[in-house]
């Protein structure tokens, strides 16, 4: 996949291994105590079944990055993290990022998208519910160490068309 440009001084492309450590500088900066070791978003980077962007600014720098697991044919996707650095906030970053790995999950069969959300982050939790997610249960004490409960949400993905005449 190539770069595409964002509507707000920012490009959007695939995310590749050598990306990892500008991904960690980020990882650990907003998910300060509990940020993914870099063996566990290494390997997400290089998981077949995975999907994984980053947004880069005009200088370069992976201000933003996404990421889902989606096994071509298979029913389920999850968006794994989505992380946009806070002085790049409020510029539809994030929108941008989960709408294309939403299509994405669309293109690879995907008929629903799963997420765990922090119950204390309203903001992201609007988010979703705008991109037309809906909250369907609670994990208690998820997020550790702070043992925050994550909200479940599911979007369930339109059917493919059918041509006229087809098979219902």
């Amino acid at each position: 996949m190539s770069a595409d440009t964002g509507t707000a001084g920012y490009s959007v492309r695939r995310a590749h291994p050598q990306d990892l450590d500008a991904i960690m500088a980020l990882e650990t900066s907003v998910f300060v105590s509990d940020a993914w070791s870099p063996e566990t978003m290494a390997g997400e980077l290089a998981n077949s079944t995975a999907y994984y962007l980053v947004a880069v600014d005009d200088a370069g720098l992976v201000i933003a990055y996404a990421g889902m697991l989606a096994p071509v044919g298979s029913p389920d996707s999850d968006i794994q993290t989505i992380a946009v650095a806070p002085a790049a906030r409020r510029r539809g970053i994030a929108r941008d990022l989960m709408v294309r790995l939403l299509a994405e999950a669309v293109d690879r069969g995907a008929r629903e998208t799963f997420l765990e959300v922090r119950v204390d982050n309203p903001g992201a939790q609007t988010l979703y519910e705008q991109l037309g997610f809906e909250g369907i249960a609670t994990r208690p004490r998820y997020y550790m160490p702070e043992g925050v409960d994550a909200l479940v949400m599911r979007l369930r993905h339109p059917a493919p068309d059918r041509p006229e005449g087809g098979a219902a």
